[in-house]
């Protein structure tokens, strides 16, 4: 695929803006029988090509492993037709949920006789930036025109075939329920200047959301004139507290660590209660053990598990992504709210606790966009909470907080509901 000079990067990535915002106006007026057809439609097009998918998605393959991709890598490229199937899966699974657009709440009667209230919108244009997986492509463009928004997709380099296959089936799934094909745009260069004309877009673009390793969010975040919605890394707690029930705490500490290692929610640093520190630390490591984390702990974790690497500061502050788990002993729920305040990426963290007034000090005081009791924290997904899926999460507080899903990708306006009224 040739790649445009920056020359034409400029005037396409304008092309790409207008015709993005000229779709949003027509999307946001749709009706959720016509969203709904075009994501069926969608499902029914990937499953039709099916061969297609498969073969754009092995020159994918074979490029990334003469450009010395790793395994990992390489896996989270792959299609096959288990993950395709899981695309059309999910398809359906979002034309199932509730439409939010439209939707009216607080209405009420003020003393001038006017009615006031608030209606659900869609954003308008959101513009994501993606790395590796084609899966995105398809769970990016559903949920966007789903809510009622237009949307701008630059994918990674490594998957251009996949994404422009992808792409087609988009398209077509648009046209047959008549609505725009540039609802959905996925960006068919490669050249790295495409990102940097869509971060700095505000008349076209009303938000954008990557997704993607702490380098690419810290350079949007820093480069965008745009609102971005982001987090940048998964630093996430369990605090055992001295009120836990202890088989309670080994296993959700266990499931918080272990079940999955490379992702976002998983819990990095351990935090326990100095006065059952060595009654649960000793059992739960042995469990850690089995399951190959090294562990690294501070001075009165060593005192109890003598094999335990000596953590330094830096390790509080480290998303490990890999079997590694920081552990401190704390004098208490102080210690350990204060702990989490500092160091917390304000992504997921969880107390274990038996005591209610504990329990609901610490969701009170622990500044984080999840904040669990006696769960684990791989909960912290929009598919657990009961979105159907998401965009991603967020660890900012403007706009949206967490697993953003369908109403995270909305906003709402007033409305005012008036019989001539006049103000006097």
């Amino acid at each position: 695929m040739q790649t445009p000079s920056i020359t034409d990067i400029t005037a396409y990535m304008e092309r790409v803006g207008q015709n993005a915002r000229n779709a949003s106006r027509q999307i946001a007026k749709a009706g959720t029988q016509a969203k709904n057809a075009a994501l069926l439609a969608t499902a029914n097009a990937i499953q039709a090509q099916q061969a297609e998918l498969l073969a754009a998605n092995q020159r994918d393959l074979d490029q990334g492993r003469a450009n010395g991709l790793d395994n990992a890598m390489l896996d989270r490229l792959a299609l096959t037709p288990a993950r395709i199937a899981t695309m059309i899966e999910g398809l359906h699974q979002v034309a199932a949920l509730p439409d939010p657009i439209g939707e009216i709440s607080n209405m009420r009667y003020l003393p001038s006789g006017i009615q006031v209230g608030q209606m659900r919108v869609p954003l308008g244009v959101i513009g994501i930036i993606y790395e590796s997986r084609p899966n995105v492509t398809i769970e990016a463009a559903s949920l966007c025109l789903k809510s009622g928004n237009a949307t701008v997709l630059r994918g990674g380099s490594e998957a251009i075939h996949s994404n422009q296959a992808l792409a087609q089936c988009i398209r077509a799934g648009l046209r047959e329920a008549g609505l725009p094909e540039s609802a959905v745009q996925v960006i068919e260069t490669t050249d790295r200047a495409a990102v940097g004309a869509m971060i700095t877009q505000p008349q076209y673009i009303d938000v954008i959301v990557p997704r993607g390793g702490k380098g690419l969010i810290e350079r949007i975040s820093a480069d965008a004139k745009v609102p971005v919605i982001k987090h940048l890394d998964g630093i996430c707690h369990v605090y055992i507290d001295d009120d836990a029930d202890l088989e309670k705490a080994i296993n959700v500490a266990v499931n918080a660590k272990t079940h999955r290692y490379g992702t976002c929610n998983t819990m990095e640093t351990l935090l326990v209660a100095e006065s059952i520190a060595a009654k649960v630390l000793p059992p739960l490591c042995e469990k850690l053990r089995n399951h190959n984390v090294e562990l690294r702990g501070c001075e009165r974790t060593r005192a109890v598990i003598s094999d335990a690497i000596l953590a330094t500061e830096a390790d509080w502050a480290c998303e490990y992504l890999a079997p590694i788990l920081s552990i401190r002993v704390v004098d208490g729920l102080d210690a350990a709210i204060e702990h989490i305040n500092r160091w917390s990426s304000q992504h997921t963290d969880a107390i274990i606790t038996e005591n209610y007034s504990k329990s609901r000090r610490f969701l009170l005081e622990v500044d984080s966009s999840s904040v669990m009791v006696n769960a684990s924290t791989r909960f912290a997904d929009g598919f657990e909470y009961g979105l159907g899926a998401e965009i991603g999460i967020s660890t900012d507080k403007l706009h949206a907080r967490g697993p953003v899903g369908l109403e995270g990708l909305t906003s709402c306006k007033y409305i005012v509901l008036g019989d001539g009224h006049i103000r006097r």
